[in-house]
């Protein structure tokens, strides 16, 4: 590394074979995930991964990418939903809509006047 540029040149091939690996393990993660994609198939495209792997990796995103894309939009919303679902259910509800609840009860006669009071403290604490 004499000069400048040889640095220079060093660091660009340093990056673009990280950008190569990412893009691989992308196309991995979406060949295993992919259920629609027989087991012969996902074994095809990895051997034509391991013998040309450039020109399988471009082909397979020019191929598959669009789909690839979508298959990760599908995780994403599905993970979001959950995520959203989760914290509905640990949040719990409203002091106003526990006091609602127990009012319908009160009113139904389920519970007494001292049950109300204390389900009602219960929501406000």
């Amino acid at each position: 590394m004499d000069s400048f540029w040889d640095w220079f040149w060093l660091m660009m091939w340093w990056f673009f074979f990280v950008m190569y690996l990412v893009v691989l393990f992308q196309i991995v993660a979406d060949l295993i995930r992919d259920r629609h994609l027989s087991g012969w198939w996902k074994a095809l495209w990895v051997v034509a991964l391991i013998l040309v792997p450039f020109l399988s990796a471009l082909v397979y995103l020019i191929a598959r990418g669009r789909s690839m894309a979508e298959r990760h939009a599908q995780r994403e919303a599905s993970a979001h939903a959950d995520a959203a679902a989760y914290i509905r259910s640990v949040a719990g509800t409203s002091a106003t809509a526990q006091i609602t609840e127990a009012k319908a009860l009160l009113d139904a006669g389920t519970i007494d006047e001292r049950e109300f009071a204390s389900l009602k403290a219960k929501a406000l604490a």
